[in-house]
């Protein structure tokens, strides 16, 4: 069976690196802490939008590399654009 994240099947190659950088420990600062946290100045609404796979497989690759999830790199990029 493939292993499966976010529904995006990764490979051995990719699991090995995620073991190896659990095994070294990640930065107390670099944690997340629980609870959704506010993105702006008051209560959010949500907004649906459709990514084609290039998309999508880019900002979840920018939300592994800068440590975030994929509505924080969506937010981020649309507040730089607007």
């Amino acid at each position: 069976m493939a292993q499966e994240i976010d529904g995006r099947e990764i490979t051995e190659r990719e699991i090995e690196r995620l073991a190896g950088a659990a095994k070294r420990g990640y930065p107390v600062e670099q944690l997340r802490k629980r609870g959704r946290r506010p993105s702006g100045n008051g209560p959010g609404k949500v907004v649906t939008v459709r990514l084609d796979a290039d998309l999508r497989q880019a900002v979840e690759a920018r939300a592994v590399r800068d440590h975030k999830n994929d509505s924080e790199v969506i937010r981020d990029a649309l507040r730089a654009w607007v």
